[in-house]
């Protein structure tokens, strides 16, 4: 048996008609940039995702970028983040002149170290980027709580977060605003390039209308300085064909990782924690000490199986001008080489998970998996 990572061609099958009809319409209108659609998808993930602005990017890391950016991050501030998440996250920090300032990941949570923050802030820092991992969200009331003592900003990582709620509140709303992105293997995927800043604040979405569109707010008057991060109409039309199915999928993507709780749950394996019910599951990973020899065993067994992410930011080549040795964030560094993400597709069947389950607990006899 064959287990995808991911099935895509699943999810997209039983929409390929509309698919092909939203592609006709866009060769007939021919508003292939910015066009109407791309505002109607605004509105209708505004809505599901109870947030007052969404405004479409290109990218979720143009969505990280601009949103700094509104907030006032420039050269010379400090923001802090996590080492423990997709380059992007640091990027785009980097982007805007200011340095990344890390701090730890949570062992429990799989995300940022609340109780570490306070330590890590000075007269330079501007802002917090808080990522929610896997699609788990961090919590949010006692960051909003500390950036509200110091004076800071915070713009949420949500880029695998779709839909995610915890303790009653969404991305964005404690947040000054929040960042998704709509690479196609995303919870809500484009076919192509795709990103969102969802923010409760009429001044940064203007600001990022702005900053988005060349800083034009008029054709050829340009007000500031600014990008072409605009969304193609086509990925919007298929987004809007894609989103009314969102909370379905985020509801069998949560039955998934129940099935493969359940049928864990006996393994020296330690398994996400879904606080109040948050996590939407982009990613299903287990941690193991035996991480490696345990995905050569799945992959022998027609298994597919990924890292997220094998090696933690602030040891990243790309990044050894901040000046971070291994050992500096030593939870971000064991989780990096425990972390195995399992299939995980919302339309993956029990038989799917039940193949998965049998074959790491055959593993598991040969394997040790306790951390």
């Amino acid at each position: 048996m064959k287990v995808p990572f991911q099935d895509l061609s699943r999810l997209h099958r039983p929409l390929k008609d509309d698919f092909v009809k939203a592609f006709s319409d866009l060769v007939d209108r021919s508003d292939f940039i910015m066009g109407a659609d791309v505002g109607s998808f605004e509105s209708d993930f505004a809505v599901q995702s109870g947030i007052r602005h969404a405004i479409s990017l290109n990218s979720g890391t143009s969505a990280l970028h601009l949103a700094l950016l509104a907030v006032g991050v420039g050269p010379g501030d400090e923001v802090i983040t996590t080492p423990s998440t997709f380059v992007a996250t640091t990027a785009a920090i980097v982007y805007t002149g200011a340095v990344p300032v890390f701090v730890d990941t949570e062992l429990e949570s799989w995300t940022i170290d609340v109780s570490k923050l306070e330590e890590k802030i000075t007269q330079r820092t501007k802002a917090i980027v808080p990522v929610h991992l896997h699609g788990n969200m961090c919590n949010m009331v006692e960051i909003s709580q500390i950036a509200k003592k110091y004076d800071l900003r915070i713009v949420e990582d949500a880029c695998q977060a779709h839909l995610a709620k915890r303790d009653g509140v969404v991305p964005g709303q404690l947040g000054d605003a929040a960042a998704y992105s709509f690479y196609p293997g995303k919870n809500l995927g484009a076919m192509g390039e795709g990103g969102l800043l969802a923010t409760e604040s009429d001044q940064i979405a203007e600001s990022v209308r702005l900053l988005r569109n060349w800083g034009s707010s008029r054709r050829y008057h340009h007000d500031i300085h600014a990008f072409n991060f605009r969304m193609d109409t086509l990925q919007a039309k298929i987004l809007a064909i894609k989103l009314p199915h969102l909370a379905k999928w985020t509801d069998l993507r949560r039955n998934v990782a129940r099935l493969y709780k359940e049928r864990l749950s006996a393994l020296k394996l330690e398994i996400p924690v879904n606080y109040t019910n948050s996590h939407v599951f982009h990613v299903f990973a287990v941690r193991s000490a035996g991480r490696d020899e345990l995905r050569k065993s799945l992959t022998a067994d027609g298994i597919e199986t990924s890292c997220h992410y094998p090696v933690p930011v602030h040891l990243q080549k790309a990044y050894a001008f901040l000046g971070y040795r291994a050992g500096d964030f030593p939870n971000s560094e064991v989780l990096a080489n425990q972390w195995l993400s399992l299939p995980m597709d919302p339309l993956m069947t029990e038989i799917e998970v039940d193949y998965v389950c049998d074959a790491i607990k055959r593993a598991s006899r040969e394997i040790e998996l306790s951390i």
